[in-house]
């Protein structure tokens, strides 16, 4: 008998196995979970003698892996949202440089701003890749360009990986 904290239940899972359905797919699965592991999944027809918690149906909605974001600059200051309008429109990276924009304002706004704001910043951007099914990240710095800059966006990295319920690498 294999004891659960959850059963999950009406679901498709992509297992990512080796032969059979695309994907390692099993239709009308079932999800065996204890102490935050899956300890078991695989058809609901071949469901093990099992005693669970709680159950949890989803509704046909289909499970996939954690996705990893193996290369990410999340920790940054500024918002560059208006030049990719500008880019849009035709200009060049060099018509926004000399505007201004471009690295050199993102550089300029990473080495002005706090440790608090840009975690608050990169934490909004992380919510948007959480809801999109990414569990781990690889957080690059590289807009600080200065030893202090670069040290000051890694803290906020580690500080993200404490706090954000997602697996971070620097």
């Amino acid at each position: 008998m294999i004891l659960a904290d959850r059963l999950i239940t009406d679901c498709h899972v992509a297992a990512m196995t080796e032969g059979g359905a695309p994907y390692g797919a099993i239709e009308d699965a079932a999800i065996l979970i204890q102490g935050g592991r899956i300890v078991w999944v695989g058809p609901r027809a071949d469901l093990p003698v099992h005693k669970a918690v709680e159950t949890d149906s989803l509704g046909g909605r289909w499970v996939t892996p954690g996705l990893i974001d193996c290369h990410t600059h999340l920790v940054f200051g500024g918002d560059r949202s208006g030049e990719f309008e500008r880019r849009l429109e035709g200009a060049t990276y060099e018509e926004i440089a000399r505007a201004g924009g471009g690295i050199v304002s993102s550089v300029k706004a990473t080495r002005e701003a706090s440790e608090d704001e840009l975690y608050a910043s990169a934490c909004k951007r992380l919510e948007g890749l959480k809801a999109t099914g990414v569990t781990t990240v690889e957080i690059k710095s590289g807009y600080g360009l200065d030893h202090d800059s670069e040290l000051k966006m890694l803290r906020v990295a580690r500080r993200i990986g404490r706090d954000a319920g997602v697996r971070v690498r620097t």
